[in-house]
């Protein structure tokens, strides 16, 4: 596992507790090593960040992006979380709340894909 800032901890527990409604769909298809037999994690922190799902035996991040990822201030900051998880071999998927919500089996594909790809 990736060494990330202990004080991220209880953010991240809180998280888990607060999940989103698609957050919660995309965890359903994720949870259990439905994928390949692949482990993922949710609201892991690593570094210095939260990601939303974490494989680490595939090295892949997952993000689901609510509408506040598209103001210019929050797209800089994933530019730069990006940055640093891609410095440590990490493949970053990123979906929006509505793709999740509408066409979870397309998503789900595209991970499968990713996680097959990289193991």
């Amino acid at each position: 596992m990736l060494k990330y800032k202990v004080n991220l901890k209880h953010n991240a527990r809180r998280l888990r507790k607060e999940m989103t409604d698609s957050e919660k769909k995309l965890w359903s298809r994720l949870r259990g090593k439905q994928i390949m037999d692949t482990q993922f994690y949710r609201q892991k922190p690593l570094g210095n960040y939260i990601v939303d799902f974490y494989a680490p035996k595939a090295k892949i991040v997952i993000e689901v992006d609510g509408s506040q990822h598209m103001e210019e201030d929050a797209r800089q900051k994933d530019v730069l979380r990006d940055k640093y998880l891609k410095n440590q071999n990490l493949s970053i998927l990123r979906f929006n709340n509505l793709q999740v919500l509408q066409e979870l089996d397309s998503v789900v594909e595209v991970i499968y894909q990713e996680v097959k790809g990289r193991m």
